[in-house]
């Protein structure tokens, strides 16, 4: 006799058996769970991948003019960090513009990252800008594209055409044409009518 067969003689056996294999099914279902940890490990999809790109140009403009031209040998954008960020190493050149399209001044550096919800860029390690007014050299630099401003708590040295000046900290325009030291060091020359008293 074949067990289908025996089990069907018996009626309380069939209705057990009814009765016990989705039972011992229901039971058996959790344990069929998949660990979200291997998945991602086996997919690659825990890996939080940057873009990365090398030789890359960008262009930030304002009401339809161009502003600033930003080179960058080496880029990466990391839009998991908080807040994103993108990183521009290996030299970086940035062109600003005035209104009127013409270059007012360059910054190179060697490194350089970007926050774009706050709209500044920290520039460091060789940072120079040179334009129109003279030359900066600082180690660290901020600037604020959306209120078109320069910052630094580093020392500086501001080289014109008649003078150079050292300090400690500095806040300046696009151009150049306003800049204040916030600990200026050494001797800084002045016109006679502009003595204070």
């Amino acid at each position: 006799m074949r067990i289908k067969d025996f089990i069907s003689s018996i009626p309380y056996l069939k209705s057990l058996t009814r009765m016990l294999i989705p039972g011992i099914l229901f039971f058996l279902l959790p344990s069929c769970t998949n660990n979200p940890d291997e998945i991602r490990a086996l997919t690659g999809g825990g890996q939080k991948a940057m873009d990365h790109a090398e030789q890359v140009t960008i262009i930030y403009s304002k009401e339809g003019k161009i502003k600033m031209k930003l080179y960058a040998k080496d880029f990466v954008k990391n839009d998991y960090a908080k807040p994103p960020y993108i990183d521009m190493n290996n030299s970086i050149r940035a062109e600003f513009y005035n209104d009127s399209g013409e270059l007012e001044n360059v910054l190179t550096a060697d490194s350089s990252r970007y926050y774009e919800a706050e709209g500044n860029i920290l520039v460091w390690d060789s940072v120079e800008i040179i334009g129109k007014k003279g030359r900066l050299n600082t180690d660290e630099l901020v600037w604020n594209a959306s209120i078109e401003r320069f910052f630094t708590e580093k020392p500086i040295r501001i080289t014109t055409p008649n003078e150079v000046l050292y300090g400690v900290g500095m806040e300046a325009n696009r151009d150049f044409s306003w800049y204040r030291i916030l600990h200026p060091k050494g001797t800084v020359q002045v016109n006679k009518g502009e003595m204070p008293n």
